[in-house]
């Protein structure tokens, strides 16, 4: 391959991942969180649009998922300290008995609103498929991103989201 071939090739390859970067990036921002109605641990229903006008974390956990169990004191320590600039988190949980959810939450106590998704209907909505999975949500209701599974360094990416989300 000749200098001239290999530079168009090159030009290609960039031209290729900058529009996948971009379009990626634009259907990220276009999807509509799918709504849903849940039972809450305090046996109230809670609809996720009653939540449209802020940030929204909605993570899916199981209590038999050992990153989970790392992941909701994290998730706790955010709620609190970015609750009052309009960020909640939804802890939606998908064991197939609320009493499994309930053991796991004597040893690791939250606040934020805790959602019973026994049949998987909503889990499936979301396509979910690691534990746990996160999606943020916009004021708008649309889903900005999605993580799966836990890593510590999440906290960092998590905070650098919320700040930008809440900025917007």
């Amino acid at each position: 391959m000749n200098r001239t071939g290999f530079f168009n090739l090159k030009q290609a390859v960039l031209a290729f991942c900058v529009s996948l970067f971009l379009l990626t990036g634009v259907q990220a921002e276009a999807e509509m969180a799918p709504n849903f109605t849940l039972k809450s641990r305090s046996g109230k229903n809670i609809k996720l649009s009653e939540y449209r006008g802020q940030v929204v974390l909605v993570n899916f956990w199981a209590s038999w998922c050992g990153p989970c169990r790392q992941e909701m004191p994290i998730l706790e320590k955010l709620y609190k300290k970015y609750s009052s600039l309009g960020f909640v988190v939804l802890g939606v949980n998908v064991d197939d008995k609320p009493a499994q959810a309930e053991s796991l939450l004597k040893l690791i106590d939250v606040s934020f609103p805790v959602l019973f998704d026994t049949d998987k209907k909503i889990s499936e909505k979301y396509k979910v498929t690691a534990m746990p999975s996160s999606f943020f949500v916009d004021r708008d209701g649309k889903i900005r991103s999605e993580h799966k599974g836990y890593l510590p360094e999440y906290e960092l990416l998590y905070k650098n989201e919320i700040k930008k989300l809440i900025r917007e």
